[in-house]
């Protein structure tokens, strides 16, 4: 039986063992039951959803046939037909309203309050990864809170623009550095037919801003009204409109929500009992000058914030130096007490600028392409790894690339987003040698890091001792970090690729698509294919089928050999092929992607009144390099859902960013700087 990939390390002296690798979070087999209300003549939208669930879906007229149809089937139905049967339904299954911006229905507010959730989008530039994204979030088979509590420092970034069209041409460069995005409600203007702006936007404005928002980032969305007192322009007289707009922020699934403490208990404990998969920051500011950090109805202020809190956040306005001692000795006595729910704390102002490099749960950053500066003495990401390098908070490492690609763009992003982070590294180039050279680029004074590539076969590497998880089970290391432990650089091994490879699959479809479907992987030995094992198995999928090697050890369970015409014809079709095969080889898939092609559209019909349609397939290609044949291309026309060696190298270079420097870069910035240099 399955059960978690472990975040924590392992000896190298363990590598010989053989045991069931442990996988975290697989999807559960159970497949969502989800009905979809959508506008006249807009059920395309329902086969979209189901496509990206892995599911079969069916339109209908009656909520009986709902109620009695399968459970794993997506249901879609008019809006206007199920309002008309809405005392006869019993809530069994999660309600979305899909509503479609730049369609002809206009959006009815009572049909998305009678929802559990609603999922806006346009036709014009549809964008099937929010869908996966959206569903992932609500269904809780993404935990981006859970991933962001695992790193040292995040950070967020705020968009002050009055009308997010503004942000949209440089939100990849605006974002380079932050691990969540805040859209300020507060801050939107919408414009009113006498020219003039509304005092406060109407949620159809809000709603639209924030779908064009999440089109464009696949970084958390934090949601924020901020109030008149806390340096906002959401009037405090009625805190009931707080919890209207921000209820229809959990709807849309906003990651996060900022809830203010001033706001009644009553009002926060209602968002903390409807927040489903969201997470709740708990806000405090004061901008009185008198705040002080020592006196004891400080922690009862944190207390009350951390009741319904998954994060808690006070703010405060300084005029002393003294006092940023004071809210480091709070920080340090507070986490100490309540290790949970995580502390964001910071001193505003210019004085209070040095706490912004202490704090280190979402410190907010601005960036100069940004309109106004949302709150004073923010400062950019840049500034503040600046400020920390100056303290000696942040030690000039050099981060090494390894291998023979000195010109290649992998290496020149690395470059490009040390610089755009002002971080104080030096990238540094090592060609691949003899296996001694690469123990002894580690053992250098300011070795900070490095990738390898090709990567290293962890067996060779005992000078390594200590493996991350996935890097014992896929048995190879391709990234290298170095950490800290009572005074003694130790060095780490780990596996970025089997991230790349899992992003990637999880682009367009939710990680449950995936469970108990079968998998095709091509590749000509065991290395070449398995940190595509391990990232399959990460998301429950079984059996794998191989051709062209035999998958042995931990990552042999539910994996077979397929030798033959005959067994060919025997296995599971299935629902990703992925070919690890040399570029020169890759005319050996393309008979197998057209034999599994999909059948239209969304499949076909089996035969009920309303046809369910079946989802479609995955193809995931590897390799690199001149070829024969476009695989790609051929699969596309086939009607898989394809991707190539360029999308998981983007992810893959992404993640080995965090790894080595823990700062984030977007999968969209990654991949157009590559996409320049290839």
């Amino acid at each position: 039986m399955a059960t978690m990939i472990q975040a924590e390390s392992v000896s190298t002296t363990q590598l010989k063992e053989v045991g069931t690798i442990q996988v975290r979070e697989i999807p559960s087999a159970d497949k969502p039951a989800l009905l979809l209300l959508h506008g006249e003549g807009e059920d395309d939208i329902i086969g979209v959803f189901a496509d990206v669930l892995g599911q079969p879906w069916e339109t209908t007229t009656s909520l009986e046939d709902v109620k009695a149809g399968p459970k794993g089937t997506v249901y879609g139905m008019r809006s206007s037909v199920a309002v008309a049967q809405a005392r006869s339904w019993d809530r069994s299954r999660i309600l979305i309203n899909t509503h479609c911006v730049d369609g002809p229905h206009p959006r009815d507010d009572n049909i998305t309050e009678s929802c559990d959730y609603e999922y806006l989008y346009t036709v014009s530039t549809f964008f099937r990864r929010d869908v996966a994204r959206f569903l992932s979030l609500i269904l809780g088979q993404i935990s981006p809170h859970r991933d962001l509590t695992q790193k040292a420092r995040t950070t967020l970034i705020s968009t002050t623009f009055p009308d997010v069209h503004a942000a949209l041409p440089n939100l990849d460069i605006l974002s380079v550095g932050a691990d969540a995005i805040e859209i300020r409600v507060d801050l939107l203007e919408e414009p009113l037919p006498d020219g003039s702006v509304s005092r406060i936007p109407s949620l159809k404005y809000v709603g639209e801003q924030l779908m064009l928002l999440r089109q464009r980032t696949e970084l958390p969305i934090i949601y924020t009204t901020r109030c008149t007192k806390e340096n906002g322009r959401f009037p405090m007289d009625d805190p009931n409109l707080f919890l209207k707009y921000l209820t229809r922020a959990i709807q849309w699934g906003c990651e996060y929500i900022d809830v203010e403490l001033w706001l009644p208990e009553d009002i926060r404990k209602q968002l903390a009992e409807r927040k489903g998969c969201s997470k709740i920051i708990s806000a405090f500011h004061d901008f009185s000058g008198s705040f002080k950090w020592l006196a004891p109805e400080t922690q009862t202020l944190f207390e009350r914030g951390a009741v319904y809190g998954d994060i808690v956040k006070m703010y405060v306005l300084v005029n002393s130096m003294q006092e940023n001692m004071e809210l480091e000795y709070f920080r340090t006595t507070i986490q100490n007490k309540y290790p949970h729910p995580p502390f964001s704390g910071l001193n505003m102002g210019p004085t209070g600028q040095l706490t912004r490099t202490m704090n280190k749960i979402f410190t907010p950053i601005t960036h100069p392409l940004l309109p106004m500066i949302a709150a004073p003495g923010q400062l950019s990401v840049a500034q503040i790894n600046s400020a920390l390098h100056g303290m000696g908070q942040m030690p000039k490492l050099d981060i090494y690339g390894i291998g023979s690609f000195r010109s290649t763009s992998q290496a020149m992003f690395f470059e490009k987003c040390f610089n755009e982070l002002s971080l104080p590294h030096q990238f540094m180039f090592a060609e691949r040698a003899p296996k001694a050279s690469i123990e002894y680029i580690l053992r250098r004074p300011k070795f900070g890091g490095a990738y390898i590539k090709p990567p290293l076969m962890a067996a060779s590497a005992p000078y390594l001792p200590t493996l991350s998880n996935a890097a014992r089970a896929i048995g190879q290391v391709d990234t290298v970090l170095t950490r800290q432990e009572g005074g003694q650089s130790t060095f780490i091994g780990d596996n970025a690729m089997w991230k790349g490879i899992r992003a990637t699959l999880t682009r367009d479809f939710v990680p449950s698509a995936y469970s108990g479907r079968a998998a095709l992987l091509l590749a000509s030995s065991e290395a070449d294919a398995s940190a595509s094992i391990f990232a399959l198995k990460s998301l429950g999928i079984g059996p794998v089928y191989t051709i062209g090697f035999k998958a042995r050890g931990s990552l042999s369970t539910e994996v077979e050999p397929v030798r033959s015409v005959e067994d060919m014809k025997r296995l599971e079709q299935p629902f990703v092929i992925i070919s690890a095969l040399p570029a020169e080889k890759s005319l050996l898939v393309v008979p197998l992607l057209k034999h599994y092609r999909v059948n239209g559209k969304h499949g076909g019909s089996n035969g009920h009144t309303h046809a369910v349609k079946s989802s479609g397939k995955v193809f995931v290609e590897l390799a690199s390099g001149p070829r024969k044949v476009d695989p790609l291309g051929i699969a596309k026309s086939a009607g898989w859902t394809s991707y190539g060696s360029a999308d998981v190298a983007a992810w893959t270079t992404v993640e080995m960013i965090r790894l080595l420097v823990g700062q984030n870069v977007c999968f969209d910035f990654c991949s157009q700087f590559n996409s320049a240099y290839r």
